[in-house]
């Protein structure tokens, strides 16, 4: 499909396959793995995106002639499957109206809860031109709604007024951040140890015991960036994947093609934490290194030991963070007992253009309830942190 905007042309693509990889990458700045074309189009061609799963690619992108000059990540949706920002109390209302919720059409990157660029252009302009021709296409294709989850904070503003043509209903979450925190004398942890320090007696003994428990347990760790990854690393690494998904009854999205494509093709973005003992790998975490920030997103286990999930996960992530002088660690989604671990209550964004102007007033102060309710409750959190007040 394609349409012309004065003399710029708007085309929805159903394959990355379709551009090329290059003219995409240069509309970001490549601090962000997962919007990497390698990432995005990886997903498309190892199997990891099923229209039967909900996911079927229909990529927004803007073009001056032959260059490429915006583009937006995006997928028509038949469920809310995968995405992270819940919204099955608005499929349900449809429906209990006569009225189809889905498809619907989501920029985002699937079942990644991980916040980046959605606008992917060089000006404002640009990316404004992206959203207003989102919720324009947005009705010319029959579809309930758009819907932009887990954008940059920057890129928040551009969805208010103007070309952008407003009414973005705005919606925020909580996630659980670390963050490389300067302490008193404005320096930056360089170890674990002086990380430790900062926390309050309880939590900082709480966390030396969990530790102790995972090396008297015999387990050692092994840190795999992709680029060194053998066949074996990668398809234990899958194993325990699919063990997790297997334990809580949820299809795995992700093929050992994939993570095989990765280990190829972005070397440097893949990091996993492998827990061994006696020779033998038991657990491990898959996680994605951006520009100053790691991202966690898988873990699977075939024991249980007592703090092997908080080291696999957290403990073993942060080392690598302070090893490596990145400032960021973002383990996922969800999770209080992230909190006690050092990582610490931070807002997501998402945004929403509902086409029925009814259904758009009602949600209005639906959202805006909604965003004061997570505000004390990101209130609530921060009360309880672990670390000594004033740091």
């Amino acid at each position: 499909m394609s349409t012309r905007d004065d003399a710029l042309s708007i085309r929805l693509l159903g394959s990355l396959g379709d551009i090329d990889a290059a003219q995409w990458d240069a509309l970001h700045d490549g601090t962000n793995p997962f919007i990497a074309h390698a990432f995005l189009h990886g997903m498309e061609i190892h199997g990891c995106l099923r229209e039967d799963w909900g996911w079927a690619p229909h990529h927004l992108t803007v073009w001056d002639g032959d260059a490429l000059i915006a583009a937006m990540p995006a997928y028509l949706k038949q469920n809310s499957h995968g995405e992270f920002v819940f919204d099955h109390a608005w499929a349900h209302a449809y429906a209990q109206h006569g009225l189809d919720y889905f498809p619907k059409w989501l920029a985002a990157v699937p079942y990644s809860p991980v916040t980046g660029p959605r606008l992917l252009a060089r000006s404002a302009e640009h990316r404004r031109v992206l959203i207003a021709a989102m919720a324009q296409l947005c009705a010319r294709q029959k579809l309930s709604s758009a819907h932009v989850n887990f954008h940059t904070h920057d890129e928040d503003s551009l969805f208010d007024g103007g070309q952008a043509g407003g009414d973005w209903l705005p919606r925020i979450d909580v996630q659980y951040h670390w963050r490389n925190l300067p302490d008193a004398d404005d320096k930056r942890w360089e170890n674990f140890e002086q990380f430790l320090a900062a926390f309050d007696h309880k939590h900082r003994k709480n966390i030396r015991q969990e530790r102790a428990k995972v090396a008297r347990a015999g387990v050692t760790f092994r840190v795999v960036e992709g680029g060194d990854a053998s066949a074996d690393d990668l398809a234990t690494m899958h194993r325990f994947y699919l063990t997790t998904f297997a334990e809580y009854g949820n299809h795995a999205a992700l093929t050992l093609e994939f993570l095989q494509h990765l280990a190829r093709e972005m070397p440097r973005s893949l990091v996993i934490f492998l827990a061994e003992r006696d020779g033998e790998a038991i657990a491990g975490a898959l996680c994605l290194r951006g520009g100053d920030t790691l991202y966690g997103r898988y873990w699977g286990s075939e024991v249980t030991l007592p703090g092997l999930h908080f080291e696999t996960c957290y403990y073993q992530g942060i080392d690598y963070c302070l090893r490596e002088g990145l400032a960021r660690f973002e383990p996922g989604a969800q999770g209080e007992h992230k909190l006690a671990r050092g990582f610490l209550p931070s807002f997501v964004h998402s945004r929403h253009w509902i086409v029925h102007p009814g259904f758009r007033d009602a949600l209005r102060p639906w959202c805006r309830d909604e965003a004061a309710s997570v505000r004390r409750y990101a209130q609530t959190l921060g009360a309880h942190s672990p670390f000594k007040r004033g740091d």
